[in-house]
């Protein structure tokens, strides 16, 4: 974490966040913890990758598979049983391929779509009775901006990506009245471990890759996590709910349409 500490705007909240033990969901789990909230650290399996954000956030650990209904409830269900209704939600958990449409396998494409989107789908399914019980609470959703404009050979991880987009739209018109917030965040290009699967299907390393893209985004170099983990920190704050149904392009200015 760094040296300067952020206010905590989430003491004395819950939150989980999916797909956190590496990349934008780890920073996004330091964060919230940074700000006070006890974190759900979610991976499909146990993990050193998992324990290791668990010990530096002080959370907990949520085992489940985005793409299976059942992991997902069960696990959610004991998030609540054991801490309480969730007050933040952050569906950052995400699967990705490269390939030209037609040499796509149709399971590979449902992976996409079911981890995604259905698993976002079914992530907010489960603790939308605990906020509602609550009368708040605030859902992030981790979109991409590939999910505005598309992107050769990624098809199904745009198209998860844009339904994202379109759950948030609606369901931040339905659930604003309950004092529930949904927004997204879409980020651009960013340093994760994400971009070994563009750099294979460019045929480039992953420096190149790194410096083929920085040279394609107005602000010069590609994201941090942490920039993404901060714009995620402001949607997830209690006392902010003019923010309904939004998204955020987080990208450097590679895209400035509105989403």
């Amino acid at each position: 974490m760094s040296d300067v500490q952020p206010p905590r705007r989430q003491d004395g909240r819950v939150a989980v966040v999916t797909g956190a033990t590496q990349g934008i969901g780890r920073a996004i789990a330091l964060r919230l913890a940074a700000e006070g909230a006890t974190v759900g650290v979610n991976g499909r399996a146990e993990s050193e990758q998992m324990r290791e954000v668990v010990a530096l956030t002080g959370g907990f650990p949520v085992v489940a598979d985005m793409a299976e209904p059942t992991s997902v409830r069960t696990a959610l269900a004991q998030v609540e049983r054991e801490h309480g209704p969730v007050d933040v939600l952050v569906c950052n958990a995400a699967y990705m391929s490269m390939s030209p449409l037609l040499d796509q396998p149709l399971d590979d494409w449902w992976r996409n779509i079911d981890t995604n989107l259905s698993g976002t789908y079914r992530c907010i399914q489960s603790v939308l009775p605990g906020m509602r019980s609550k009368g708040r609470g605030n859902i992030v959703v981790i979109t991409s901006e590939w999910g505005v404009v598309g992107w050769p050979n990624a098809t199904a991880y745009a198209t998860s990506k844009a339904g994202l987009i379109a759950l948030t739209k609606s369901l931040g018109r339905e659930l604003a009245p309950e004092g529930i917030t949904v927004n997204a965040v879409a980020p651009g290009i960013v340093d994760t471990p994400q971009l070994q699967v563009d750099a294979a299907d460019a045929g480039l390393t992953l420096e190149q890759m790194h410096a083929e893209y920085g040279r394609a985004i107005p602000a010069g170099r590609i994201g941090r996590p942490e920039e993404i983990a901060a714009t995620v920190a402001l949607l997830a704050r209690p006392d902010l709910t003019a923010f309904v149904g939004q998204t955020l392009s987080a990208n450097g200015g590679s895209t400035r349409a509105r989403a």
